[in-house]
């Protein structure tokens, strides 16, 4: 069994691709499963050998020591290969969301100053757009024209199985990992070799009790963290396997591959439960979830009703936690068996918090306050972007920018970011408290809540409603669910301009883009 890694210290010289795969060796479990993908098993042995095989191809390439190599893939072997490959270099992976268009992908290319980029040939077309002048490996399926490209199979198969790491310091850089972008243009947040240590431990053994024999499933892709800590680093710090699922998540296939892999942990977002739960009850048949010992939620508040009727369909617990690509995974977490609903869970160990009002004074209990964080995990920067570092990254403290208030229990209750809040009448109005409202009404799907000029120019809530199959959208709707809303929020929170959409504008991991609303 893998011992616990909550108080291991910091070794002098710290690899993280090397802790993550050859240690494994050096200790007896290279022929354990480290990935499921498609018919495929990889065992740890097999992984390290690939992995060695992508690290010495991209130095042929010339890529050396903090270069930084994109990756555009989704959830594949060769994606994990390159990523951790290139950290065994010392050279720095920088995953990117694959479903980004030519110009978004030209944004992060430039500001990662990209050396290589990794692509399959799905998305090899807008990656020669965005990156023309730049050297471009393509991981093709069959025989294509690569336009120029190398061929990733081809470049590899050349390169030994043999590669020692490189002599990295905890605090040298080890990969990046760009903002999903809910308010705007995505940042490049940096991690170090030896932050792993300090928040995955945390969510994986505290709350998760995460063993060798788990195997874990994520829906949220390994280009963000969500996905990356679940599919990536959470298995192999402790020699379990994962489920790698290139495919765009949709409810048939992910129950497919459940039923194939048996995993035993299931990562996803609110919205994919819900997703699940409205196919399942389309099909008119019992889905079969039986391996499954937990399964978790992330990326936005999970709603009380959707928690109850998961549970009353599945018998069993959305275990609701919260974290963030800058924090490096989660910070606040749920217990199964000690969960409360509709609450982001408690502290987890190792990380210090503060909750502060506008003025940076600490809130009672009860109140609502911005969360600051404390943690050696926690990123140092984001690349480039001084002035947003300096908003968010305050000494030893990482400004979350997220709203809760904390019961006499010590559970966290999200009230929503702190730059999605707006006022009404002077008076403030917090999305999630509406928006949790307006979704126990049973024609709404989804919604969601932002400010908006009414005619006279005043500022005031609009609520963007995605009806359920069957209920057409109208006035009379609308002011059904108005009506709904009176005498559950305060008068001046009830919506005063209301908007039917076929669908909320989301990111990759799940997010509301408000902005886009607002726009």
């Amino acid at each position: 069994m893998v011992p616990s890694l909550l108080d291991m210290p910091v070794p002098a010289q710290f690899n993280q691709a090397d802790f993550l795969v050859d240690r494994h060796l050096r200790d007896g479990r290279g022929g354990q499963t480290a990935f499921h993908f498609r018919d495929q098993t990889i065992t740890y042995a097999e992984l390290a050998q690939e992995c060695n095989r992508a690290g010495n191809a991209l130095r042929s390439l010339g890529v050396g020591r903090e270069q930084r190599v994109a990756i555009v893939l989704p959830d594949r072997p060769e994606l994990a290969y390159t990523y951790l490959g290139a950290m065994k270099i010392g050279a720095i992976p920088v995953p990117l969301n694959a479903l980004q268009t030519a110009e978004e992908l030209a944004y992060c290319f430039a500001g990662a100053d990209a050396r290589v980029v990794v692509a399959d040939e799905q998305h090899a077309a807008k990656v020669f757009e965005a990156h023309p002048n730049g050297q471009v490996i393509v991981v093709a399926d069959a025989a294509t024209s690569l336009g120029g490209a190398l061929d990733y199979r081809a470049l590899v198969a050349t390169q030994s199985s043999v590669l020692e790491p490189a002599e990295t310091a905890p605090e040298d850089m080890a990969f990046w990992m760009y903002s999903s972008g809910t308010t705007g243009r995505p940042k490049a947040v940096v991690h170090r070799h030896r932050d792993i240590l300090f928040y995955q431990p945390p969510f994986a053994e505290a709350a998760l009790g995460v063993t060798e024999g788990d195997v874990l499933f994520a829906t949220s892709k390994a280009f963000f963290s969500y996905g990356r800590n679940a599919t990536i680093e959470m298995p192999l710090l402790y020699g379990a396997s994962a489920v790698l699922f290139p495919d765009r998540p949709s409810p048939e296939p992910v129950l497919e591959a459940i039923a194939r892999h048996r995993p035993t942990i299931f990562f996803s977002v609110p919205t994919f439960y819900l997703a699940l739960m409205e196919h399942a009850q389309a099909a008119g048949r019992e889905q079969d979830l039986s391996s499954l010992r937990l399964t978790v939620s992330s990326g936005e508040a999970l709603p009380r009703l959707l928690f109850d009727r998961w549970r009353a369909m599945f018998s069993l617990e959305i275990v609701e936690t919260l974290g963030s690509t800058d924090a490096g995974a989660q910070y606040l977490s749920n217990v199964p068996g000690a969960v409360k609903p509709g609450s982001a869970g408690t502290l987890l160990p190792t990380f210090e918090s503060r909750l502060l009002d506008v003025d940076g004074a600490p809130v009672a209990d009860g109140d609502v306050g911005t969360l600051h964080l404390k943690s050696r995990g926690a990123a140092p920067l984001y690349w480039n972007q001084p002035e947003q570092s300096a908003e968010t990254f305050l000494g030893e403290w990482l400004n979350t920018g997220d709203l809760f208030h904390r019961d006499e229990d010590g559970y966290y209750w999200f009230v929503g970011r702190s730059n999605d809040m707006f006022k009404v009448r002077g008076m403030w109005v917090a999305p999630v408290e509406v928006e949790n409202e307006l979704l126990g009404h049973p024609s709404v799907l989804e919604c969601a809540i932002v400010d908006a000029p009414d005619a006279r120019g005043l500022m005031q809530a609009k609520a963007i409603v995605v009806t359920r199959e069957g209920q057409e959208p109208s006035d009379a709707l609308a002011a059904e669910l108005r009506n709904h809303l009176a005498g559950r929020v305060a008068p001046f929170k009830v919506p005063a301009i209301w908007a039917f959409a076929d669908a909320l504008p989301r990111t990759a991991t799940g997010k509301v883009q408000r902005f886009a609303l607002r726009d």
